[in-house]
């Protein structure tokens, strides 16, 4: 059970109750949860806050709601990391049925918020797609404890320069995405693939308070793109949208910020932050990626990690052997981020590395409507569906979450041909740490 003496003089109070925060995984969608405000998901941890005469019962609340607490922290210790962790208040007491026979799971207490969820700001913290929607990103596993989280922090961030900053979106394509690198010589940062790191743009907010920091997924393998350890790189998209109300174009602040970064300007850096999309080391593993726009970036690093000469010197203990599969869907071709990186990869390493486009503006499903990624899953169910199968398969999903249904639509389908219940299935992959998700 959690330690009360570790946290009971650091946990704020409200309305006289010192708050704690607990992460949950697992909430299920059923007629009890459809009466709560808690935002369901598929996967991804949820932030409840949770007054101290309440722990115990709202323990036995998220049991019976299926859930899991991965931990117990005092509010003021979220506090302290600049708002970056989204919480929902717990059930109001007149609908949390304190009745059953619920159980709570034994858990620890933080004692330090490693990992912590992504910011709410106005724009995508992840860079997946640089949306400006709240990212769902899974528990990280107790197997990478060992894992670089957070070297520094908002209140001290690393000061490191912009070496270059480069498009990718080629002629007539949609928006304005860069690939930016950045020096990290003289800092103790290190990180490694599928982790985050966080920008603190200058400036303002509307309140008048310093911008809160943004999280974007690190493009980049552990070496950096020099393969010297001195560099990260990330993969942005301005966002750009039409104020509901003015019709005003409205852009991000923090994406607009890096989308136009000089070299040789400086640049606030927190991190790394990030567990739930680490690859495995086994070098005969089968990765499954299925990406949208920006949510190329931690899919990039993965395979340059595995198929870049240069990494593969670097890292002689890792030569990648198994398959890996890259379904990536775009709006137009000049939006293929990376196209000239993925196709060289494609053709030197033909038996490991299959790559798919889905293109939405140009390619048309069976049904005659556009291509998007779920649909080239579901063109390709029966072969995934056996790919996963195998235990030493991984699957990495990023981008819009939007194709979560679509996907799930068509393993549901591949592995019903052969009785199994994919919802069934997909819980074990998630325990066993083989299906790996971050969508927004």
């Amino acid at each position: 059970m959690y330690n009360q003496g570790a946290v009971e003089g650091a946990a704020n109070t409200e309305s006289g109750s010192r708050i704690f925060v607990y992460e949950v995984v697992g909430l299920r969608q059923n007629e009890e949860t459809d009466q709560t405000n808690y935002p369901i998901r598929k996967s991804g941890s949820v932030f409840i806050r949770v007054p101290y005469n309440r722990m115990n019962e709202e323990m036995r609340r998220i049991t019976r709601l299926g859930g899991t607490i991965v931990s117990i922290q005092p509010a003021s210790v979220l506090e302290q990391l600049n708002g970056q962790t989204p919480v929902v208040n717990a059930a109001p007491v007149e609908t949390a049925n304190s009745g059953g026979n619920g159980q709570a799971t034994p858990v620890k207490v933080k004692s330090e918020a490693k990992g912590f969820a992504k910011s709410p700001a106005e724009e995508q913290p992840k860079n997946k797609d640089n949306q400006g929607n709240t990212m769902t990103q899974a528990k990280a596993k107790k197997a990478h404890a060992d894992v670089p989280v957070n070297t520094y922090r908002p209140n001290a961030p690393f000061i490191g320069k912009c070496i270059s900053n480069n498009p990718l979106v080629g002629e007539n394509g949609i928006g304005i995405v860069q690939h930016i690198k950045f020096d990290l010589s003289g800092s103790d940062l290190k990180y490694i693939e599928g982790q985050s790191i966080g920008i603190i743009p200058p400036g303002l907010d509307k309140n008048g308070k310093p911008e809160k920091l943004r999280l974007y997924s690190i493009a980049s393998t552990r070496h950096g793109d020099d393969v010297d350890d001195k560099t990260v790189s990330l993969c942005v998209r301005q966002l750009e949208y039409k104020h509901p109300e003015s019709g005003e174009t409205v852009y991000g602040v923090c994406s607009t910020h890096l989308c136009f970064l000089k070299p040789g300007a400086e640049v606030k850096i927190t991190g790394p932050v990030g567990k739930e999309m680490l690859l495995p080391d086994d070098p005969e593993a089968n990765v499954i990626m299925m990406a949208t726009g920006t949510g190329i970036a931690p899919m990039r690093a993965y395979l340059w990690r595995m198929f870049k000469d240069a990494e593969r010197a670097a890292n002689p203990e890792y030569q990648f052997k198994g398959f890996s599969w890259l379904i990536f869907g775009v709006p137009t071709s000049p939006n293929i981020l990376y196209k000239e990186e993925l196709e060289e990869m494609q053709q030197k390493y033909p038996d490991n590395f299959r790559l798919t486009y889905a293109i939405s503006r140009e390619q048309q499903n069976p049904q005659g409507g556009r291509m998007y990624i779920q649909d080239r899953v579901a063109e390709h169910a029966d072969e995934l569906w056996q790919l996963i199968k195998n235990e030493k398969t991984h699957t990495y999903i990023c981008g819009l979450r939007g194709m979560e249904d679509g996907i799930d639509a068509a393993l549901t389908a591949a592995a019903g041909k052969e009785g199994v219940t994919w919802s069934d299935y997909q819980k074990e992959l998630k325990k066993a740490g083989r299906w790996h998700v971050e969508t927004y």
